[in-house]
């Protein structure tokens, strides 16, 4: 009952960074509990991913079937039904993903289980779950408790959770598959990458963001290619999106992307707390800003008190001159 159960989201072979942030917290809150964390990894031929597993969890439960070569929601909730009946785990954690967000609501009616979506904190007080969700499009945070349950069932938002590296040596239990047979309403069709020229923000490891301090659509070819010559991408906070002049799918923030890039340059952005909120897990953030006191500024690792038309030009021509 106070296992931890952490649900493994993985694409074309690859583990998903939202898999090692919810293993970091669900660590956190196994120990509190004095129970043991496990990861749960369901596919077809994936005993490597179940191996790197064992590296963040005590225990890895892998459930094979061609059945689950791909994410199906009718799939995976017939083998979780079977998982969380059996084994009763505290609390399974999923990620608020296009995956979580099918899944776990079927999974908590059909359960019977309490469900808390899209949270970005979790924490366990004198034996009592609370978590922290945002409302009112992220102006407030608010902590939530449940009410007495044999179990619970939370979705976490990506990079609310920092990755932590440990030396945790898990063992992989094979369980059995109870799928059946191939379910009749929903069957896989095909993986379709973005059409060319569409950019997904989160899969670039350098982002230049830009915000109102732009002042003017005609400056943004500019930083665009101080993006290009960075070899990184264009994004921007919401102010841009809501002038039309760069489409949503690049905007940053708790209602646009959550990023963590290795660099992300925000320039003429004030750093409202929804942005940030969005890319606070960057691995290096570079701020520039007229406004010396920008809350932008204290997410920041550097920061530039300056006109950004003065700053970007320099910088493009410092870089290109390095790579020459």
């Amino acid at each position: 009952m106070s296992n931890v159960f952490v649900l493994t989201e993985h694409r074309r072979g690859q583990i998903r960074d939202i898999t090692f942030e919810m293993l970091t917290k669900g660590r956190e809150l196994a120990e509190k509990l004095n129970g043991k964390l496990t990861a749960l990894i369901l596919g077809n031929n994936i005993k490597a991913q179940a191996k790197t597993l064992t590296e963040h969890a005590e225990e890895v439960l892998l459930i094979e079937n061609p059945q689950l070569e791909n994410f199906n929601s009718d799939a995976y909730q017939q083998v979780l039904s079977n998982l969380i009946q059996q084994f009763k785990p505290y609390l399974t954690l999923i990620g608020h993903t296009s995956y979580g967000v099918e899944l776990a609501p079927r999974l908590s009616v059909s359960l019977k289980l309490p469900l808390a979506t899209d949270c970005i904190g979790l924490k366990l007080e004198n034996d009592q779950l609370t978590i922290t969700r945002q409302v009112f499009g992220g102006k407030v945070n608010v902590d939530a408790t449940f009410n007495e349950a044999e179990g619970y069932i939370a979705t976490v938002r990506q990079a609310a959770f920092p990755q932590e590296e440990t030396e945790v040596k898990g063992e992989i239990k094979e369980i059995p598959s109870p799928l059946l047979k191939e379910g009749e309403r929903k069957r896989w069709i095909e993986y379709r990458l973005p059409p060319p020229g569409e950019v997904d923000i989160t899969a670039s490891d350098i982002l230049v963001g830009v915000g109102r301090g732009i002042k003017d659509e005609g400056e943004l070819p500019a930083i665009e290619e101080l993006a290009k010559v960075l070899r990184g991408v264009l994004a921007c906070s919401r102010p841009i999106v809501d002038k039309g002049w760069l489409p949503n799918d690049r905007q940053v923030g708790s209602s646009g992307k959550t990023v963590k890039p290795k660099l992300y340059i925000a320039l003429g952005i004030s750093g409202a707390f929804q942005h940030i909120l969005g890319m606070k897990e960057s691995d290096l953030i570079i701020a520039v800003n007229k406004d010396p006191n920008a809350p932008i500024f204290s997410a920041a690792d550097y920061g530039i008190v300056d006109d950004l038309f003065k700053i970007v030009p320099a910088l493009k021509q410092k870089i290109s001159e390095m790579k020459a």
